[in-house]
């Protein structure tokens, strides 16, 4: 079997049976702000071949300091678009859609998650991320979370841990409340931060829903994604026979 050089390093790590599994697994990522942009980009350079980012905003001057594809010469571009050119340029072999749409309740039905074998979800929203956990787990695909990187400094407060056990985490108590509510006691595995600093503001977004406008920065929810594609690759490589032959 023949691995790609740009995986060599890695191969030296999992075995040339991981790289081929990583290559042919099938990732979908939600929100590509601050984290799902770097987890985006981790999930390429390891191997993934096959990944679909969905965010319907575009690029913002303030999303400058922590957005992987945001610079001040895309401000106004939509950020699915601008991020599918930055990854393509790490791997010209690898199959990126970029989906300049939402996923909320009323089109949750439009994505098909049973074609994927991962979900990575950084979404904002709690009515988004909740709906998007449920039906995951309807679909039986394996789905990461990411709970609130803003107002944090510390990426040394950056844990694992499941959704029902984290504290400290506004988000994370938002979200086990909708779920509950809905009868959802599932499993959710997350990457969350125990650090609390003061909210700054909030307003409405375009879509009239009350969101939290706080300050965040880059070495945190960069952080937050390379765990979110830590995740994925380390569960790929776990499950992988290193004697197997894949074609």
């Amino acid at each position: 079997m023949t691995v790609d050089p740009i995986f060599k390093r890695l191969e030296m790590l999992t075995g040339t049976p991981a790289i081929k599994k990583l290559n042919q697994t099938k990732v979908i990522v939600f929100g590509v702000g601050g984290v799902g942009s770097w987890a985006a980009d981790a999930l390429v350079r390891s191997g993934i071949e096959t990944l679909t980012i969905v965010d319907r905003h575009n690029v913002g001057p303030t999303n400058v300091n922590r957005q992987l594809q945001a610079t001040c010469h895309n401000v106004g571009q939509p950020k699915a678009d601008e991020l599918k050119k930055r990854l393509e340029l790490l791997n010209p072999n690898a199959s990126i859609t970029s989906l300049n749409e939402i996923y909320e309740p009323a089109t949750a039905e439009s994505f098909n998650l049973g074609q994927y074998d991962y979900i990575l979800d950084c979404i904002d929203s709690i009515n988004a991320k909740a709906e998007l956990i449920r039906q995951a787990h309807a679909s039986r695909v394996t789905l990461f979370s990411s709970m609130g990187a803003a107002c944090k400094l510390d990426p040394t407060r950056i844990e694992l841990g499941s959704l029902w056990s984290i504290k400290g985490c506004s988000l994370a108590k938002a979200l086990r409340r909708r779920l509950r509510r809905e009868g959802f006691e599932e499993e959710v595995q997350t990457v969350f931060s125990t650090e609390t600093l003061p909210a700054n503001e909030q307003t409405n977004d375009s879509s009239g829903f009350r969101k939290s406008v706080n300050g965040s920065a880059a070495h945190v929810t960069a952080t937050f994604g390379m765990f979110l594609a830590g995740l994925v690759i380390q569960d790929i490589v776990s499950k992988t026979d290193p004697t197997s032959l894949l074609s």
